[in-house]
């Protein structure tokens, strides 16, 4: 082995390295990103939680109970109370998600705390959440306690069962991540099949062999885009069967809701490959969107709710949050893979998802640029 060659080739490549100042700073960069998203998004508390307070009661014990979260509320942001006049309201909006659950004191529940019977108050959890069901379970076993703070001493001391009500079965860890996992891929598809190999063909000319012809430029990004779109669609819908397959969803077989999820992935699809043909419109480094994607790997993923429930973040991070396609495509696979609910109430995630996919094809048209 020659030394001297070897020596040549890592100068070489260490002469690369550093003309690439911008992946110089993201290499280095990537580690602190990493450490102040995750460390924030894996510290918090969850805070914001709307609580649907149906009183059918009316008496004193069942008030002190809906005082006792008004008192949270007061005392801290973890819960919003929201007065709702029957139950059926409240299961559709904890259904909708409107609401992260429901409190239903039944009547003649002050009747039963004072003459001593067992009384009972039900809490309706959205447990498709584990983080934010468990939560409010405990809040509310705290509430309930307050419906005997005044009764008169009993010859018995009955105690009040708060039983819970979980509207969905139980949903294990990996199929709460399912919907992530299906985003990062289609995010992955879109960043290998779509936007570097926009940069290759950049760098080989192709682009320039193209508009000699009388393509213009937004005929060959529209190409590219719904090229890349398939592609990811493509991807993400074995990975919509396998993985739901492989967590126990087994209802992705449906047919209507295989279809409805197909047209979601396309729609998300398209919305992540017109924000990569954005991103490395003027790029002419092949490196360097490698370097960017890693790192928008890291600020779109973990923010979604993909994880980690949303409301448990930082107020800074919530921001993030809401202009994250991740987000929407996260909340929308999620309601139709674990809910079953409604396509009606995916429309706002359906609708931000199409119009940012707009916003980002018509800033990579206009940031195109000839290299010639």
């Amino acid at each position: 082995m020659n030394l001297g060659r070897v020596l040549a080739i890592m100068e070489r490549e260490l002469r690369k390295f550093v003309r690439s100042p911008l992946v110089l700073v993201m290499t280095g960069l990537m580690p602190l990103l990493n450490l102040l998203v995750l460390g924030n998004a894996f510290a918090g508390r969850i805070t914001h939680l709307s609580v649907a307070m149906v009183d059918e009661d009316g008496g004193p014990a069942g008030r002190r109970v809906r005082e006792a979260f008004y008192v949270l509320q007061a005392n801290g942001d973890m819960v919003e109370p929201v007065e709702y006049a029957d139950e059926q309201s409240a299961v559709h909006d904890v259904r909708s998600g409107k609401v992260q659950g429901a409190l239903v004191i039944p009547p003649h529940f002050s009747r039963d705390v004072y003459s001593g019977q067992k009384p009972e108050v039900g809490i309706l959890l959205d447990n498709t959440d584990n983080f934010i069901s468990s939560t409010l379970h405990g809040l509310a076993q705290g509430a309930v306690t307050e419906a005997v703070r005044d009764r008169p001493e009993p010859r018995l001391t009955p105690a009040v069962n708060l039983e819970p009500v979980e509207l969905y079965p139980y949903i294990p860890y990996a199929r709460y991540m399912l919907p992530g996992v299906i985003s990062l891929g289609l995010f992955m598809s879109v960043m290998i099949g779509g936007a570097i190999m926009y940069l290759d063909d950049k760098q080989r000319g192709v682009h320039e062999g193209y508009l000699v012809t009388p393509i213009t430029k937004l005929e060959l990004l529209m190409g590219q885009n719904i090229a890349g779109t398939i592609k990811a669609t493509l991807g993400g819908v074995l990975i919509i069967v396998a993985g739901g397959l492989g967590a126990g969803a087994t209802a992705v077989l449906e047919p209507g809701r295989l279809l409805a999820l197909i047209v979601l992935v396309a729609i998300s699809s398209f919305a992540f490959m017109a924000m990569t043909s954005c991103l490395v419109a003027r790029m002419n480094n092949p490196i360097a969107p490698r370097a960017l994607f890693g790192m928008l790997n890291t600020l779109l993923y973990f923010p979604s709710g993909a994880i980690y429930p949303v409301k448990a973040l930082p107020g800074w991070l919530r921001v993030v949050s809401m202009i994250d396609p991740f987000t929407y495509a996260v909340h929308a696979l999620r309601v139709l893979l674990l809910k079953g609910a409604a396509v009606t109430v995916i429309l706002p995630d359906i609708l931000f998802l199409l119009g940012f996919a707009v916003l980002m094809f018509a800033g990579s048209v206009m940031l195109f640029r000839r290299t010639l």
